[in-house]
């Protein structure tokens, strides 16, 4: 069981649902390589790219983050995103711990559109989100 309680988390959970903040992203890594605690690494406001450089192969991360997108020239989309992150050199013991914990962090960041596994940065690349993003939602309007 992760323990998931710091009053940051919430709030910055809050500050990324909140329409009238800049705030596109929250990341979440553990306290200590032996913890099952996790904390509050960063957030920010420039999207997955900015995300994405936070990252280490050497480190298992949940993520936040609200992805924004058009369907057309008409309407402008929020949607938010669960990314559970497993670098490459994350040891097993941690690996088989994740999907326990995933539960934990989800509810407290309980409100998202679709879950995004990634094991390296490329599966973080916003095309095919938002592509996943639209069937989820049903209204893809044919565009890629």
């Amino acid at each position: 069981m992760a323990t998931v309680s710091a009053p940051e988390i919430a709030s910055a959970y809050e500050d990324v649902r909140n329409d009238k903040t800049d705030t596109k992203w929250l990341l979440l890594d553990y306290e200590s390589e032996k913890s099952d605690t996790l904390k509050l690494t960063a957030t920010g406001t420039g999207g997955l790219e900015e995300l994405k450089t936070h990252l280490s192969d050497d480190r298992a991360s949940f993520a936040y983050a609200r992805i924004e997108y058009s369907n057309d020239k008409e309407s402008q989309r929020s949607k938010f995103i669960l990314i559970t992150y497993i670098g490459s050199n994350v040891r097993v013991m941690r690996k088989a711990k994740l999907s326990v914990h995933a539960a934990n962090v989800k509810e407290v960041l309980r409100a998202y559109s679709i879950d995004v596994p990634a094991s390296s940065l490329d599966d973080l690349d916003e095309g095919p989100i938002v592509v996943r993003l639209r069937k989820a939602g049903g209204a893809s309007y044919d565009k890629a």
